[in-house]
């Protein structure tokens, strides 16, 4: 018998790409997308994971036999990587039969995987008992995926599932995981921020994301900087001046002046003036498609479609090679954007996109 049911929402980044393993500040909201999971404790040491609606057995797992690398692989090694980060960390965590459902995007760059890995800690932590608070919390799912799944992601989406707040853009500071919650309303002032999903799916652990990451590293290490973050954007051009291996300017180009977008979008909502996020949106998409070299021809053409419609910005936004982009626009002309957008890609023979509103919705929480 159930003893709960919990949801975790998905993520869209509305600016900070890539910033958050560089020790920068990143800006999420939470999507009205969620995994929920309906939870019970079994004593018998067993951990029963189910997906909704799937066929077959469900996967079955000892606890005291998680380990990285010993997963059975798939979407079950994401909960059961938390379940090995919490027992990992000391903490008291025995069996229990877990239901999956969820509509966040697979593949999307929505951080599907986060809301699978936070909705599984937030219902062990209620039911055992653990004592965490949210960022901790998170700071566990993200080592889940780091080394139990082998994804090298920052802290962001795993921050932004457990700690956004209804009506609100997260600002984070990955460095010492300060947070502000920054009002964000934009059905208020006639705006609004489609997510258009392209439905060509990328994968973080396969490579590219990776090696974006090392060579971050690598530079900030050339440079002497503990992270990239480090580097000031009155500092770059000299930054770059100083870096022997020509391949790693790209890279600080763009986790420079990305840090540098986030301030001045955090300086225009404070100044209520909304609309001035438009070009910074459109200002990041061109610097992650030719610096840091993470976008897609659909991606590309979401972009150049909805500007072409009246948008007032739009980038790319998640992992890269594929996912989502975000699309800034009057209200009133969403639906023109959309028809845009789907006209372009009818044209070009791709998938038709999935678009929908993307409103701030609440992070992490107990349902029933």
């Amino acid at each position: 018998m159930s003893e709960g049911v919990w949801a975790a929402p998905g993520r869209v980044n509305l600016i900070g790409e890539h910033t958050d393993y560089n020790d920068g500040f990143v800006m999420p909201f939470a999507l009205p997308h969620s995994t929920r999971a309906t939870v019970s404790r079994r004593d018998d040491g067993v951990l029963r994971l189910r997906s909704a609606g799937a066929r077959g057995a469900p996967v079955e797992l000892r606890t005291a036999d998680l380990a990285p690398g010993r997963g059975p692989g798939g979407w079950t090694d994401y909960p059961a990587g938390v379940v090995w980060a919490l027992r990992d960390a000391g903490l008291k965590v025995g069996g229990a039969d877990i239901v999956y459902e969820s509509d966040v995007p697979v593949g999307a760059g929505l951080s599907s995987s986060a809301a699978l890995e936070v909705v599984t800690a937030l219902a062990l932590n209620d039911l055992y008992e653990l004592g965490l608070e949210r960022q901790p919390l998170a700071r566990l799912c993200q080592r889940a995926e780091n080394v139990y799944v082998g994804a090298p992601t920052g802290i962001m989406d795993q921050t932004a599932s457990a700690c956004c707040v209804a009506g609100h853009a997260l600002l984070l500071d990955t460095r010492d995981l300060s947070q502000w919650q920054i009002p964000f309303d934009l059905a208020a002032v006639g705006l609004e921020l489609l997510v258009v999903d392209t439905r060509v799916h990328h994968a973080h652990s396969e490579g590219e994301y990776g090696r974006r990451r090392a060579g971050c590293e690598s530079a900030a290490a050339a440079l002497g900087v503990s992270a990239l973050r480090d580097v000031a954007y009155a500092d770059l051009e000299a930054a770059l001046s100083a870096l022997e291996d020509p391949s790693l300017r790209p890279l600080v180009r763009h986790i420079v002046t990305e840090g540098h977008r986030v301030e001045r979008v955090v300086s225009a909502l404070r100044a209520d003036d909304v609309r001035a996020l438009g070009p910074l949106l459109t200002e990041g998409h061109a610097s992650l498609r030719d610096d840091f070299a993470i976008s897609c021809p659909e991606l590309d053409l979401v972009v150049e479609s909805a500007l072409a419609a009246g948008a007032l910005g739009a980038r790319m936004t998640g992992g890269g090679f594929g996912g989502s982009a975000i699309v800034l626009t009057e209200a009133s002309l969403s639906a023109t954007v959309t028809s845009s957008v789907a006209k372009s890609f009818a044209a070009k023979g791709y998938e038709e996109p999935r678009v929908f509103s993307a409103v701030p919705s609440p992070g992490a929480r107990r349902v029933a």
